[in-house]
């Protein structure tokens, strides 16, 4: 595997969580998530924002397993098929976000959910 493809998966990953902290912490971003209804997000959906940010990382986790960059795994196999599931997921999360009212957030985050979901395939094909 070309050690390009997971490292750019793990930074657009990385670029969301810290989104997300942005949105957590009370700037005026909430135009770009969760619909895009609100500047700043009440508490629930920065709860949301926290939750997201141990997914990404879990996923990032995964994703370098699977390019055995790391072995945290209890065997490769888990990787591959939790990679094709992240795949398949991050596929279906662009769903959402073409839904968005916010077309700030179609805008943005439709472009970077279709990034994210090819880089996680090219990672799953290994």
């Amino acid at each position: 595997m070309v050690p390009e493809i997971p490292l750019a998966f793990c930074a657009v990953l990385g670029a969301l969580a810290v989104f997300q902290l942005l949105l957590i912490v009370g700037l005026p971003l909430g135009r770009f998530a969760w619909g895009g209804q609100r500047a700043v997000l009440p508490a629930r959906l920065r709860v949301g924002s926290a939750v997201s940010i141990v997914v990404y990382a879990a996923f990032a986790l995964v994703a370098l397993d699977r390019a055995e960059f790391i072995s945290v795994l209890p065997a490769p196999s888990i990787a591959v098929v939790a990679m094709w599931v992240i795949a398949a997921y991050l596929l279906f999360s662009v769903l959402p976000n073409l839904a968005s009212k916010s077309k700030d957030e179609r805008r943005v985050m439709v472009p970077v959910s279709l990034v994210l979901a090819g880089l996680a395939f090219l990672v799953a094909l290994g």
